[in-house]
């Protein structure tokens, strides 16, 4: 064998070694083709959606609603302080005022007055799932992480159907 055609080897083969050895900026090869790890939208089910939003793709790590800090004014049955996640289908729904896609997830901290966490409310828009009350799934989870409510809670529908018009949201315009 010739030394051009040991070059026309070697050269891809010494790609392949730096991409795989992390040359190419210190990123392993599931983290540039992330596909394997990604985890499927969960079913509406409390528990599942609670694994999906602390450990699968943690709410903490998402987006404030836009133009909402920490610990802004709430009201109940949420809490005196409220902090609001958005995942990414809910920001760029906010954002581009277009109402809330599906797959769209709304995380809420509820706080008392004197800051102690209380709850976490879940809005999960599935597609489907109930049209009558805007396909949303509610849950409410304790300090504790068990749900005290989940599904087509009836207190939810009831307050949250006020506001109808923009996707049965309370917190900011979607529209």
């Amino acid at each position: 064998m010739g030394a051009s055609s040991m070059k026309r080897l070697a050269f891809p083969l010494l790609v392949m070694l730096a991409v795989l050895s992390g040359v190419n900026g210190g990123e392993a090869i599931h983290e540039i083709i992330p596909s394997e790890t990604q985890v499927p939208m969960p079913e509406p089910d409390a528990e599942r959606l609670n694994d999906y939003i602390i450990r699968f793709n943690p709410y903490r790590a998402w987006q404030l609603w836009p133009g909402k800090g920490r610990l802004y004014k709430g009201a109940e049955p949420h809490g005196k302080l409220l902090t609001t996640f958005v995942n990414d289908e809910a920001y760029r729904s906010i954002k581009n005022r277009t109402g809330m896609a599906y797959d769209s997830i709304i995380v809420q901290e509820n706080y008392t007055s004197d800051k102690r966490f209380d709850a976490l409310t879940v809005m999960y828009r599935i597609k489907g799932y109930h049209p009558a009350g805007g396909d949303w799934f509610w849950v409410m989870y304790a300090a504790d992480g068990k749900a005290r409510g989940s599904g087509k809670v009836e207190v939810c529908l009831r307050c949250h159907e006020k506001k109808k018009e923009n996707d049965y949201i309370w917190t900011g315009e979607v529209w």
